[in-house]
């Protein structure tokens, strides 16, 4: 059984993954606004569904989002939030 008490480690993602993420969420964005969603909600709703259809096809954009894993899209918006803001 797990101890609740303590706090548990995420394993960081490398280098090269985050830059990958980055990448990608920047082109999943602009497909989005092109076709005129919101991008904030659609992403949200991929990362807390996995439902890809929250993600346009549109310019190859749900594709390249499915290369890579919830978490590692999550951390890389957690990370780039925290650099700017901390």
């Amino acid at each position: 059984m797990k101890d609740l008490n303590a706090t548990q480690q995420f394993s960081a993602v490398d280098k090269e993954t985050m830059n990958e993420a980055k990448a990608i969420l920047i082109r999943v964005t602009a497909a989005l606004k092109a076709k005129g969603y919101n991008p904030v909600n659609q992403i949200v709703g991929y990362i807390l569904s996995g439902d890809p259809t929250y993600i346009t096809s549109y310019d190859n954009a749900r594709v390249l989002i499915r290369k890579l894993d919830r978490d590692e899209l999550l951390e890389e918006l957690v990370k780039d939030y925290l650099d700017k803001n901390f």
